[in-house]
């Protein structure tokens, strides 16, 4: 068996749109946990810090519930400074006063509050930082704040900790170690979402290219196939037009020769379309596997030596319906593609991650394939589990469209 190689995908814009949304689609989801993550970190430091307080007793229990309060909307605080940041540009500003101006005041506010009812420079100083870390710093400038600010909340988890006997001291360490770990925590997740958000980016632009290609590719054929007849067209039309009052006969000729050409260009084109419409099936599965990939899937295929010979007029349009499956309804993840040689017959079967009912949009798409396979004498098998999803078209090896040996 051959693995397939690599070519142009041959996307169409409908595909790659369908793979652009899905994309779209997985990176919000990675953006829900990452700042799930976030806001998680920021609110165990919230309860670590009203447990040490009523675990020392060293202030009255309405302090506690005051830093819980003002620490919980100190966390929704900073919740829309990471919306905006997601939706940041990188000739953006540090600061977008209109829509984060109320949340550093809120910051500041509960470090104010936090820091006076705890007598801690560490609870004062970690919301501040934190807020302060959520604008858009350029990548080499966010570096150094982070490192600022965890040096600044080592240092006053330090003066913090001279403030209480060993037992007392022993209760503050966890605070002060998840204190001085969050601006890291923060800024490596931020990191990772610019990391991640540059590489759906590339991806999609290489799905588009690559439609853009296909559509470049396509029209520079039919100009060159209807400038060459148009042309010979005008001298004929011409040349007739001037022979028409001297020698009808020759016109006439003339015209008739123009008709011809017309002709000629039409069953040009109707070749032209025809040749994009069967391409060689090692091709059409390389290219299905060009655009899973493009749109971030990780699709392998295993081809069959002969399956060029295979019926591509039937199989063709089955590959391509089924690798828009994939993308429309598939789980994104992975796909696999075979092209073997069964026998008499060919067997072409692709099997993708479950992400729900591939059928979902009334099934036309695979009535339209099992329809292609029966009018060819073949049959349609479609297997549905909770984890993967499989469409197996078998057509005999003699149906229509097959090349000669």
């Amino acid at each position: 068996m051959a693995r397939s190689s690599a070519s142009a995908p041959d996307g169409s814009d409908a595909a790659a749109s369908k793979g652009s949304v899905r994309l779209a689609r997985g990176v919000t989801a990675t953006w829900y946990y990452t700042i799930s993550a976030l806001l998680f970190f920021e609110l165990f430091i919230v309860a670590t810090t009203v447990l040490f307080i009523l675990s020392a007793g060293i202030r009255p229990s309405a302090a506690a519930v005051a830093i819980s309060i003002g620490g919980f909307v100190w966390v929704v605080s900073t919740l829309a400074l990471m919306i905006d940041y997601r939706h940041r540009t990188d000739t953006a500003g540090l600061v977008r006063w209109r829509r984060q101006l109320l949340p550093l005041l809120v910051a500041v506010a509960y470090a104010i509050l936090a820091g006076t009812m705890s007598g801690l420079w560490t609870v004062a100083a970690v919301p501040a930082l934190q807020s302060l870390l959520l604008l858009n710093w350029q990548p080499g400038v966010r570096m150094r704040a982070m490192l600022t600010a965890t040096v600044v909340i080592i240092g006053l988890a330090v003066v913090d900790l001279r403030m209480f006997d060993d037992g007392a001291a022993a209760g503050l360490g966890p605070l002060a170690v998840f204190s001085a770990t969050l601006p890291a925590v923060t800024v490596a997740s931020l990191w990772w979402w610019d990391v991640l958000l540059r590489l759906d980016r590339a991806r999609a632009s290489e799905s588009r290219l690559a439609a853009t290609q296909e559509r470049l590719r396509v029209a520079t054929d039919v100009h060159d196939l209807q400038g060459h007849h148009l042309q010979v067209i005008a001298l004929q039309l011409e040349l007739a037009e001037r022979l028409m009052a001297k020698d009808p006969d020759a016109a006439l000729a003339q015209l008739r020769a123009a008709r011809g050409s017309v002709a000629q260009a039409q069953q040009g084109t109707r070749d032209l379309a025809l040749r994009f419409r069967t391409a060689a099936l090692s091709d059409e599965i390389a290219n299905a596997v060009d655009l899973l990939r493009a749109a971030g899937t990780s699709a392998e295929a295993s081809v069959d030596a002969g399956a060029d010979r295979a019926p591509a007029s039937v199989l063709g349009p089955v590959i391509r319906e089924t690798t828009t499956n994939v993308l429309r309804h598939g789980g994104g993840k992975w796909a696999q593609l075979s092209l073997t040689r069964n026998g008499e017959s060919w067997r072409y079967e692709i099997v993708n991650d479950s992400a729900g009912d591939p059928a979902s949009d009334d099934g036309s798409g695979l009535e339209g394939v099992g329809r292609r396979a029966a009018e060819a004498g073949g049959t349609l098998d479609v297997r549905r589990g909770k984890q993967e999803f499989a469409v197996v078209v078998t057509v005999p090896a003699g149906a229509p469209g097959e090349e000669a040996r």
